[in-house]
């Protein structure tokens, strides 16, 4: 398979969706690292944007990223933007505790293909992987 739709895999690759979790807080990368270990989905851990947009420069790619808002160093916008700007094509999707439509709007303009709110559900989870698979 040369790629999949959103250009996650290359020829040689396992079919197993790949993910990227991004979040400055331990607690949530965890949760989200089990939940996507729990639903099959091999995935790596980042704490900001810049390590979201490093891991993609040195040539790894994902099926998923999920992207907090708030983040030191490099925030979710910001990498969000990065990243399409550099051609990833994986699903974005924002995950925040931010509530305000505006910065909502802001987060999905950046790039998102889907938003929700923390926590994190497997019921959400699976609902953003069906946009891959869909």
């Amino acid at each position: 398979m040369a790629q999949s739709k959103h250009g996650g895999r290359k020829s040689g690759q396992s079919n197993k969706m790949t993910a990227l979790v991004v979040d400055d807080n331990m607690i949530n990368r965890t949760i989200h690292h089990r939940l996507l270990d729990n639903l099959g989905v091999e995935n790596e851990v980042v704490s900001n944007g810049k390590e979201a947009v490093d891991i993609h420069y040195s040539g790894k790619m994902f099926d998923l990223i999920l992207m907090d808002m708030d983040m030191p160093i490099m925030n979710g916008i910001e990498a969000t933007k990065k990243l399409r700007d550099m051609g990833i094509r994986s699903v974005i999707a924002g995950v925040s505790s931010r509530a305000m439509e505006e910065e909502i709007r802001e987060f999905m303009e950046a790039g998102l293909d889907d938003y929700q709110e923390k926590p994190l559900t497997m019921s959400k989870l699976v609902s953003i992987i069906h946009k891959i698979n869909g």
